[in-house]
């Protein structure tokens, strides 16, 4: 032992103790013989603390008898906080996300991180694959620890072990500042993010979406203090481009959108079922996680003639058990793009109204008085009605239109009825205002050809480019 420092530390579990207003994380740990213990609010800080003790420790760092840390914490500032790992990072910055964030923003942050933790891991010898790192962190640290109500939860028995070693396994995220191997590191990660596991590019619209979440990130470690500046400004990195417009080939007309809605009933009972479904995404818009959400009373009106209206509150996408806060794989939450409580008018094409009626006449409404469920009552599911949909297409199109883009998901029944809309219409806000977009995101996203339209805009070109002389030119025909 050297005067003033030691090597022998000890770091111990985290105790929680939960008084009448505040609940306490107490971090403890002994150097030498003296045991020391610091005081956090929440379970994320206190991890992150004994997560970069443990780091120091395990990396065979000396520890000072006067503050009872690392003495590499050691700076002019008295009071400055040690570097925090990049796992601790995550955890902190999950913790603070999470209840903010909706199910599908979740798993795209954990996604993100997942992808990026590949590449902060130390170059020690690593005794886990990547797929089982991977495992450990989606199912707990990125998600379970999350959704859990308790004050403290420990990782399930198979990837405790993995998690223990994450704990210690991650560089400082003060590396990434660095001269010189702070901005390969930098590179490293947006070069991680671009890529699928196997290597390839990954889709222009994911390898962005995870940049933001890698952006945001350092932006946090910004703003605590960890980092003084976001690393990944150092790094020239090019954005690729997005597709940001639908592709015409995709929308169906009205001539094939008839014969795929009649092609839905003819797939048995479940097809049944499903007509009236299908009908809401391409006579009304809607989303499927709103048409699955819908219920009889968001049905303000369905008359006996003419047109209806009904009034969406809510959506039920699907994101998946591990993002959910009660563990299901759907949450019912607000409209997209809208505040919790706000709601969208849509009105209801006669033909919808009539197929609507008849199907709450023959079929019993589930819980909540949701309008489609399987036989069984229960939620409509992705699986249900993908099924139906596939095999309707294949029976409805052609040998050719079956082999192209044409209506290839469900949501681009929604496409065609906003296309659609919007040629008949000629009033972008109000097509906006039904199909629940700003103005600006229709005129860049939504105005499309449906198929068939093309030939129309030729002819009109057609004849305005005529010349005068032309037989039949009414210029010609009074001389």
């Amino acid at each position: 032992m050297m005067d003033g420092i030691t090597y022998g530390a000890r770091i111990y579990k985290t105790e929680v103790y939960k008084g009448t207003t505040v609940t306490t994380h107490w971090v403890r740990w002994k150097v030498g013989d003296k045991p020391w213990k610091e005081p956090f609010r929440t379970a994320a800080q206190a991890d992150s603390f004994r997560s970069s003790l443990l780091t120091a420790a395990r990396n065979g760092e000396a520890f000072s008898l006067t503050t009872g840390r690392p003495a590499s914490w050691q700076r002019e500032e008295p009071d400055a906080e040690p570097s925090m790992s990049w796992y601790a990072l995550t955890l902190d910055y999950t913790a603070a996300k999470w209840p903010y964030a909706s199910p599908n923003h979740r798993r795209s942050i954990a996604e993100a991180l997942t992808d990026a933790t590949e590449v902060m891991l130390t170059d020690r010898e690593r005794p886990y694959t990547p797929s089982e790192v991977r495992c450990a962190l989606r199912t707990w640290a990125l998600s379970a620890r999350l959704r859990s109500k308790r004050e403290s939860v420990e990782p399930p028995e198979d990837i405790a072990p993995v998690i223990r070693w994450l704990e210690t396994a991650t560089v400082p995220v003060a590396g990434l500042i660095q001269p010189g191997t702070g901005v390969v590191r930098s590179r490293a990660l947006l070069d991680r993010i671009s890529r699928k596991q196997d290597g390839t590019l990954a889709a222009a619209n994911t390898a962005n979406r995870k940049r933001a979440v890698l952006s945001n990130i350092m932006q946090y470690a910004v703003e605590m203090n960890i980092l003084p500046v976001n690393p990944l400004k150092a790094v020239k990195w090019t954005r690729r481009r997005t597709l940001k417009t639908i592709d015409p080939r995709a929308v169906v007309n009205a001539d094939q959108a008839r014969r795929f809605l009649t092609s839905v009933g003819k797939q048995g009972p479940r097809g049944e079922r499903m007509v009236a479904f299908f009908d809401c995404m391409y006579y009304a818009a809607l989303r499927p996680e709103e048409a699955t959400d819908l219920r009889r009373s968001n049905l303000a009106s369905l008359p006996d003639h003419g047109w209806g209206e009904m009034i969406l509150t809510n959506s039920e996408p699907r994101s998946g058990s591990n993002w959910t806060d009660d563990g299901k794989v759907r949450q019912r939450r607000e409209l997209k793009h809208r505040a919790q409580g706000e709601t969208r008018t849509v009105p209801i094409h006669p033909e919808l109204v009539t197929l609507l009626r008849n199907h709450l006449k023959r079929y019993t409404t589930g819980s909540g008085g949701r309008i489609f469920t399987i036989a069984r009552g229960g939620t409509l599911t992705d699986r249900a009605y993908l099924a139906v949909f596939h095999k309707a297409r294949a029976a409805a199109f052609t040998e050719d239109e079956a082999a192209s883009l044409l209506a290839r998901r469900p949501y681009d029944l929604r496409h065609a009825a906003v296309s659609t809309w919007l040629k008949a219409t000629a009033d972008p806000p109000q097509v906006a205002e039904w199909a629940g977009h700003s103005v600006d995101v229709l005129l860049r996203v939504y105005v499309k050809c449906i198929a068939g339209q093309q030939d129309e805009a030729k002819r009109c070109i057609l004849e305005a480019t005529q010349p005068d002389n032309e037989p039949g030119h009414p210029d010609n025909d009074s001389l």
